[in-house]
């Protein structure tokens, strides 16, 4: 069997708990992403992880976020990166050239990218937005975005961060000050953006 080349290289975040770790191949489809905020999340049918779970064996791993080509660590205050990104990285590298799997085959199964149909116009014109302005600079800080839905009545979008997002001390800000005023420019239906479960 071919030894997978792998590289791997490190971003921070704004979350100063989060690091980004960058990988030189596909994790998950395009669009798809996977958060982890427990061991027991990484065993749920539908997003089971065999490399999350690995993943939780370090003590100071508090949450995992799993995206198209990186992967997100949120680590306790207590440590610092300096002390353990050698130790991830090296990890990652002989977990990836030993081919182990990044999910459950019924993971991937499961998770397949469908464009809703029944979306309003509204909603497709949000969702795109989402997709062309916000993702892609979320996603550059370790994160993701997700629509979650939209109240018609009250302008309300709702939407799911996730990654280095999720506890991320500048997040409201970025919701408010940017992806609030984006939606709001694009999509005049749109009031108001808040983060659901955060």
């Amino acid at each position: 069997m071919l030894q997978r080349q792998t590289m791997i290289y490190t971003e921070l975040s704004p979350n100063p708990n989060s690091m980004k770790f960058v990988l030189n191949f596909e994790l998950a489809p395009d669009g798809l992403t996977f958060d982890y905020p427990t061991v027991a999340a990484t065993l749920e049918e539908g997003k089971a992880s065999p490399l999350a779970t690995d993943l939780f064996q370090f003590p100071f791993v508090r949450r995992i976020f799993i995206a198209v080509n990186f992967i997100t660590l949120t680590k306790d205050d207590e440590t610092e990166w300096e002390d353990v990104v050698y130790d991830v990285k090296k990890f990652l590298k002989i977990y990836f050239e030993q081919n182990h799997p990044v999910f459950a085959q019924k993971t991937i199964d499961s998770n397949t990218f469908i464009v809703d149909v029944n979306d309003s116009a509204v909603v497709g014109k949000i969702k795109k937005a989402l997709d062309e302005y916000v993702r892609p600079a979320v996603e550059s800080d370790g994160g993701a975005i997700n629509f979650a839905s939209f109240d018609e009545i009250s302008g309300q979008v709702k939407v799911y961060l996730q990654g280095s997002c999720s506890g991320c001390p500048s997040s409201t800000v970025t919701l408010k000050d940017g992806i609030e005023r984006l939606l709001k420019t694009m999509v005049p239906e749109v009031k108001e953006v808040v983060a659901e479960g955060v």
